[in-house]
């Protein structure tokens, strides 16, 4: 169970010295609360040694679950406010979201992946290795179906049809997916070859660390920056750019919007309208670029 204790310090310390209005105090909590339990599913049991990582990811992992930028600056705030409280009453060492700007948050294009990128990033692991393989089979089943990293490691094995090419996406609104051929065997090698090195019969997660549990946001956060690394990509690519990339690259092979608003699970058209309006500027930019007359 996770240590509250220091949320009910700084629940005090609103509320008797500042005495802020209890909306406030109510906001303030809540976004910690939030941050407590997702440092709680990642294995940590109290705010010991959290670290500016861990805080980027929780407030990306926001983002990606569709949050405001405004939603996630106010987080990014009651966080900083809170650990700074705690660091100047000598409780913690030093504030982890001191470096983290709000700039960072404010809402811009959803980044895309060139093919090439993807490409380059897909080639990284190596199938020969028990982990490579399982690598593998995790980027080729996102990239396939643009899913969530939280629903990616939600996935069951009895979620996954390989002889009709169909991923069951049940974490949200549940929605039958198809995969392409690579994935497909990608994960065929996988639950031949490397599951079985990692996890008994006993457990039904399809994707699981190396001590055969259920693979975390966090675990799969930092396998892909290794690969990111690796392949040379620019910037800090999230498992939210990868889905970016996939809505943007059927969009720009013909797919039409309503067949993609139900591979991504969005309730609302508005949501999948934007990868199209990011792939109608990259259209025109190609034009005023290229045309002679342009």
């Amino acid at each position: 169970m996770f240590d509250t204790t220091y949320i009910d310090i700084y629940k005090e310390y609103l509320t008797d010295t500042r005495q802020a209005p209890i909306n406030t105090v109510s906001s303030y909590i809540r976004d910690i609360t939030k941050f407590a339990d997702f440092l709680r599913d990642g294995g940590k049991d109290d705010f010991a040694d959290v670290t500016e990582s861990e805080i980027r990811l929780f407030l990306s992992l926001l983002e990606e679950n569709g949050r405001s930028p405004a939603t996630v600056s106010r987080s990014k705030a009651s966080l900083k406010a809170f650990f700074g409280h705690m660091a100047d009453e000598g409780l913690f060492i030093g504030n982890p979201v001191v470096g983290i700007t709000v700039c960072a948050f404010q809402k811009k294009p959803p980044r895309i992946l060139a093919e090439e990128e993807i490409r380059r990033l897909l080639d990284q692991p190596d199938e020969k290795d028990p982990k490579g393989c399982r690598d593998k089979a995790m980027f080729e089943t996102l990239y396939a179906t643009g899913i969530r990293v939280s629903e990616l490691v939600a996935l069951d094995i009895s979620d996954v049809n390989l002889s009709t090419g169909l991923i069951t996406c049940r974490n949200g609104k549940e929605r039958a997916i198809p995969i392409y051929a690579a994935a497909v065997k990608s994960i065929d090698n996988y639950l031949g070859f490397a599951r079985p090195l990692f996890a008994d019969r006993d457990e039904c997660a399809l994707f699981v660390n190396t001590g055969g549990e259920r693979m975390s946001r966090q675990g799969f956060w930092k396998i892909l920056k290794s690969y990111v690394a690796k392949a040379h990509l620019d910037g800090d690519i999230t498992p939210q750019i990868l889905r970016n990339s996939f809505a943007a690259h059927l969009l720009e092979n013909g797919a039409d919007i309503r067949s993609l608003q139900e591979m991504l699970g969005h309730a609302d058209i508005s949501s999948t309208q934007k990868y199209a309006r990011i792939v109608k500027q990259q259209l025109k930019d190609v034009y005023n670029n290229s045309h002679p007359r342009a």
